[in-house]
């Protein structure tokens, strides 16, 4: 009865992904970069979607104007004439975050630098030592396209290097083109220093004794706001023969750009060893140059400043802030024209008469008051960008008209406003009929916009947000400390992999298990599988028998279910039952401790649970929580395969170097105990087992991924009254397995999706 008069969902705002992807679209804008600025949204039922949990204050609309008018201010056009779209190369030689201040990469006279001179693949020892000058610069241009500098370890703090000469002068559409080689360091040689009346020894390579590259290396490239803001920008594999590698980027004003040699190791001396170290020596990168070509523009002015400006004229401001100033012979009447066509763009829905009489009278009072055209205009298009009618969806108890569905389905499947199609069917009352609001369902979900759906859904039901909210402890992890490369791999594998199911109709049970992977080389090397070469992620059939296949044995999730230091059975078995199965157990009472694991290694997870389960109030439900966990015991914090605890303690340490350039200092303790009872399906004794348990009804993981789905592109939890059309969906995708791409389509034709 409340879901009939009120309807499902409690009317709401759109969260701060929505809204950042939102002006993007509507100011053609897809650099912007202003969630960040707004308060962190709250969730409820698992999503950041949900009415009841997106409230408004004051801080919030404080946000929301500063951030529409900077929005409104980089869309516009920064100069009358067409900024010109150059072509600069920066050498690596010319950089000084590269080369060093006084001696180039010497770590044994120079510890804080590890850059090296060279000239194709030779050293060049006094170059490096500071007889010879660093370059031969334009003088003498033949040479100058060999000069490089090198690396044998990845870019960290102090050793950021960086393009620091180029700067990007605006916000907008960059090409990237990084000339860049593998090269190979001689055999290294132990040396000696002092610090703090200490005597220490650490390894350094021979940087005098450069050769031909012997490995691909991965190179990551970094955009950076000082100090240290780092943005992802892309990947690619370099050889030993140099070659251009060109990425097409978004850069925000004020950015540089950092490479890092991700494979290699990130350490500061003294005492660090080099894990690729071999007799022969060890891997390294060299960067030739970087070209830089931009800023792109498609036309001038700018689509942004023509959607706020349609074709004024303008001529350059002398006002702070206002690069240009717009000119109007008729003010009143060009306010009116363009403040209907910008509402008409930025609504969902047509806009009411009422609604442009709110705003005008803003931009009359603000021009009477002495504010220019420009700025008057930006203050009211400000107002619509903060108002009730774009902050807010538009949806009535009862069946949603044709405006409120494209809304809810580009928001779900796009994360962002409805494009100019899903207006027009709207516009003619024919997106709601069954065969057209199928077409839009498949049309939207092959946009490349479908991507913004696919990673913030897997960012809440699978938590993969948190990816980097912990990291492996350095003393019980130090292979996986400071790996900025597998962390990202890891989470482009999950967001493939969930994209690929979506791609191919793939069954809900894939969520489980698959025969396939999205991997990499670096994750293919982490999970002990056959070779992948290079970075790129890509489909790879798994070999029979391998213990990887679906969600649960991903290194993002066994990272996000750990705290990088353990891992802990009712953490993991807690989110396996929530998450996958849709079977969330309650709360712990408030008086029960935390189980806290022993990492000297002295005593099992699962002796200390097993003393903890002998409390009346807690056995009953970990009987249902702990076997999951149990499962996954034999992937450690960061989804390694592991048949022993680590721990630290007395005994005598493992042999080995970790990604830090240290020796390891924990020993493999206690072996690992996979196996449980799970409830209500019987034994396992390894997460094989485990998986075949939950693949005897496949439906209810299908009905789980149905629920957080409607959840996710409703705005409302799953209540007693909507069970009943969660199973005829389920019944209407059985012939496909519960194929995750005919489950959204059944979704978005049913009546949870198309009421309020």
């Amino acid at each position: 009865a409340a879901s009939a008069k009120e309807g499902r969902a409690t009317q709401r705002r759109l969260n701060r992904f929505e809204y950042e992807n939102a002006l993007r679209d509507i100011l053609h804008t897809p650099w912007l970069q202003i969630r960040d600025s707004l308060p962190e949204d709250s969730e409820a039922f698992r999503f950041n979607k949900v009415g009841d949990a997106l409230d408004v204050s004051h801080v919030q609309m404080a946000r929301y104007l500063a951030i529409a008018d900077s929005a409104l201010r980089q869309s516009m056009a920064n100069s009358v004439d067409q900024p010109a779209t150059t072509t600069v190369r920066y050498y690596a030689r010319e950089q000084s975050t590269i080369t060093g201040k006084m001696k180039f990469g010497v770590f044994n006279r120079s510890p804080e630098r590890a850059t090296f001179p060279v000239l194709g693949s030779k050293a060049q020892p006094e170059v490096r030592a500071g007889n010879e000058p660093i370059t031969v610069g334009p003088k003498d241009p033949k040479t100058r396209e060999l000069e490089a500098m090198g690396v044998v370890a990845s870019t960290y703090e102090p050793l950021e290097i960086k393009f620091n000469k180029f700067i990007a002068p605006v916000s907008g559409r960059y090409k990237i083109r990084v000339n860049a080689y593998s090269v190979w360091a001689g055999p290294g040689k132990t040396t000696t220093g002092t610090k703090e009346k200490k005597v220490l020894k650490w390894w350094v390579p021979d940087l005098d004794e450069i050769s031909t590259g012997r490995t691909n290396e991965p190179v990551t490239i970094y955009s950076e706001t000082p100090p240290r803001l780092l943005r992802w920008q892309g990947s690619f594999d370099v050889t030993p023969e140099p070659g251009v590698h060109e990425l097409d980027v978004y850069l925000m004003a004020g950015e540089t750009i950092r490479p890092d040699a991700a494979r290699l190791f990130r350490s500061r001396p003294p005492g660090f060893v080099n894990p690729l170290a071999t007799e022969e020596g060890c891997p390294g990168v060299a960067f030739k140059w970087m070209e830089v070509t931009g800023p792109i523009y498609d036309q001038w002015p700018t689509a942004g400043h023509k959607q706020l400006f349609a074709d004024l004229p303008f001529k350059k401001s002398d006002i702070p802030g206002t690069p240009v100033e717009v000119i109007s012979k008729d003010p009143k009447k060009d306010a009116d024209r363009l403040l209907r066509s910008f509402i008409g763009h930025a609504y969902r829905r047509p806009v009411i008469e009422s609604e442009v009489q709110r705003f005008l009278p803003l931009i009359d009072g603000a021009i009477k008051t002495g504010s220019s055209f420009t700025d008057a205009m930006l203050a009211g298009y400000t107002a619509v960008l903060c108002s009730p009618g774009f902050v807010y969806l538009h949806e009535t108890p009862g069946k949603l008209d044709d405006y409120a569905i494209a809304e809810r389905l580009s928001l779900f499947l796009w994360n962002t406003q409805p494009d100019a199609e899903l207006k027009s069917l709207a516009a003619r009352n024919e997106l709601h009929q069954p065969t057209v609001l199928k077409a839009q369902t498949q049309r939207l979900l092959a946009d490349k916009k479908s991507a913004q759906f696919a990673d913030a859904f897997l960012n809440y039901w699978l938590d993969l947000r948190k990816l980097e909210a912990t990291s492996p402890d350095s003393g019980l992890y130090p292979d996986y400390y400071l790996d900025d490369l597998l962390v990202e791999s890891a989470e482009l594998e999950t967001q493939q992999f969930f994209k690929e199911i979506l791609r191919s109709n793939l069954p809900a049970s894939n969520i489980v298990s698959s025969d396939f992977a999205m991997l990499n080389e670096p994750l293919a090397k982490h999970y002990g599988l056959p070779k992948v070469e290079g970075v790129a992620i890509r489909k790879v059939a798994l070999p029979k028998g391998s213990v990887r296949g679906g969600f649960m044995t991903q290194a993002a999730i066994l990272k996000v279910t750990a705290n990088g230091t353990t891992t802990s059975p009712v953490v993991r078995g807690f989110w396996i039952m929530d998450r996958i199965l849709g079977k969330t157990p309650p709360p712990p009472p408030p008086s029960i401790p935390a189980v806290e694991p022993d990492i000297r290694g002295a005593i099992t997870i699962r002796q200390q649970l097993d003393k903890h389960r002998t409390q009346p109030s807690c056995a009953a439900c970990h009987a249902k929580i702990d076997p999951p966990g149990f499962a996954l015991e034999s992937f450690d914090v960061m989804g390694g395969w592991r048949d022993k605890y680590r721990a630290n303690g007395d005994s005598k340490p493992d042999t080995g170097v970790g990604h830090n350039g240290q020796k390891f200092i924990f020993h493999h303790a206690l072996p690992v105990e996979c196996f449980g009872t799970l409830t209500g399906a019987g034994d396992f004794k390894d997460i094989a087992d485990f998986k075949k348990l939950l693949l005897k009804d496949e439906r209810q993981i299908a009905r789980n991924l149905v629920r957080q789905l409607v959840v996710y592109s409703t705005g409302a939890p799953v209540g007693f009254s909507d069970r009943e059309r969660i199973e005829q969906i389920l019944d209407r995708t059985k012939d496909s397995r519960f194929g995750v791409r005919s489950l959204i389509a059944e979704i978005v034709q049913s009546e949870l999706f198309l009421n309020k």
